[in-house]
């Protein structure tokens, strides 16, 4: 087999695409299975009652995190892989992985008790963006060549480039709905509910003075 095939036989000497295949893993695997652990985070956030100790300032982190990870996501869908992109995915990696800490900071110093279970919760939405990034650059190794030469020799290196092949608008419009029901919805109650303690404290002390 040479390199220029780029497959490997299977068990049943059927021939598969590595690339094909690891594309199918990030979209339909990788990708939905990521609002698992985000909405088993809000419940324990619920659990702990986070409007009566880290109230809105956590919560805001939480929405500070989503779009650190939601962004390099949409963009990703929408154009091809290139030294841009790969810019833009791993400074939100790293910069995600700093709000994570100042979110677990936030709560711990607000006396919001992080249970075992919400640290275990925790280490899935760590590890996931990291372990996309890993697989997209596996994918896309002439692109990670690329930025490391600073992208010299890529006309397109720094530009957004649509994709050729961009995700089905079915994908897309079910990726949509499961962002809106697994993360939007509960995330939105999750800070309204903050705010509207927030409120409420604000008024008993005034009544109070």
């Amino acid at each position: 087999m040479t390199r220029a095939r780029a497959a490997e036989i299977s068990a049943t000497g059927a021939t598969v695409d590595v690339g094909d295949v690891t594309t199918r893993y990030l979209l339909y695997g990788l990708l939905p299975s990521w609002f698992v652990p985000g909405l088993a985070d809000w419940v324990m956030h619920r659990r702990t009652r986070i409007e009566e100790t880290s109230g809105t300032k956590e919560s805001l982190i939480h929405s500070l995190m989503m779009a650190e990870v939601g962004i390099p996501i949409a963009l990703t869908l929408r154009y091809e892989v290139n030294p841009l992109l790969l810019t833009v995915q791993l400074g939100g990696a790293a910069v995600h992985e700093a709000t994570a800490l100042w979110d677990v900071r936030t709560a711990v110093e607000s006396d919001r008790e992080v249970k075992p279970l919400e640290q275990h919760i925790h280490s899935f939405l760590e590890s996931l963006p990291f372990g996309a990034l890993a697989a997209l650059m596996c994918l896309h190794a002439d692109q990670v060549r690329a930025l490391t030469r600073g992208g010299r020799g890529h006309r397109d290196a720094w530009r957004l480039v649509p994709r050729r092949r961009p995700p089905s608008p079915a994908y897309l419009a079910g990726i949509g709905a499961a962002i809106g029901t697994c993360v939007l919805l509960p995330y939105g109650e999750e800070l309204l509910r903050c705010v509207r303690t927030a409120r409420a404290r604000k008024k008993l002390s005034r009544k109070g003075s």
